[in-house]
């Protein structure tokens, strides 16, 4: 029996309701689940073990990622961070702390803060040990619902096609850890989810 593909308007309420969950959480819960996501996150042994981390800066209300890449650095760990292209695409460019990062060009609907340093080109995240991936659901396969822009599937697949393989950790809200997302051929399950409780890892 084939499987049937899954219905478009399934993937988008989804993202409307997951992302309307976001705009409802107060400035005090963003901060506290961010410093309790570095915690989580910096436990992964991928993580720990790993020399370069491809990651990113947080925007709004997604799961906050500034403490984790200050704890990263100082850890001694490479942090390569996106810069968006006008096709959304990304490039790459060294984290160097907080006073490295401006806003970007092409900022589109977001406020995005950016690496300001020597852009690295788009094949750099193909050198990370682990790759941070924003998203906004993962299921219990490890298969993850990102945002819909297509960036980071270009990421994946770039991967794939260098050879390369990162650890795949996306960062989540506890309540985001789903029973299932809707798949797609090309979505690549992740290794784990870090959430400000704790980790989950997922089996190959």
């Amino acid at each position: 029996m084939v499987e049937k593909p899954p219905n478009p308007s399934e993937k988008a309420r989804l993202r409307r309701e997951l992302l309307a969950a976001r705009r409802a959480l107060s400035a005090d819960s963003l901060r506290t689940s961010a410093r309790a996501l570095s915690r989580s996150a910096c436990e992964l042994p991928e993580l720990a073990g790993a020399r370069t981390v491809a990651a990113y800066v947080s925007v709004g209300s997604e799961p906050g990622t500034r403490d984790l890449l200050d704890a990263l650095l100082a850890a001694g760990k490479r942090v390569l961070l996106p810069v968006l292209l006008p096709d959304n695409d990304l490039d790459w460019a060294a984290y160097e702390g907080p006073d490295s990062l401006a806003e970007a060009a092409h900022p589109g609907k977001m406020r995005l803060l950016e690496p300001a340093g020597t852009r690295l080109g788009p094949d750099a995240v193909t050198g990370a040990d682990a790759v941070l991936l924003p998203g906004l659901a993962v299921d219990r396969r490890g298969m993850r619902l990102g945002r819909g822009g297509g960036s980071y599937d270009r990421v994946l697949a770039r991967l794939a096609r260098a050879g390369a393989h990162p650890a795949l950790v996306v960062l989540l809200y506890d309540e985001e850890v789903v029973a299932r997302v809707p798949e797609e051929p090309h979505d690549h399950p992740v290794q784990a989810v870090a959430t400000p409780s704790g980790v989950v890892r997922f089996t190959a």
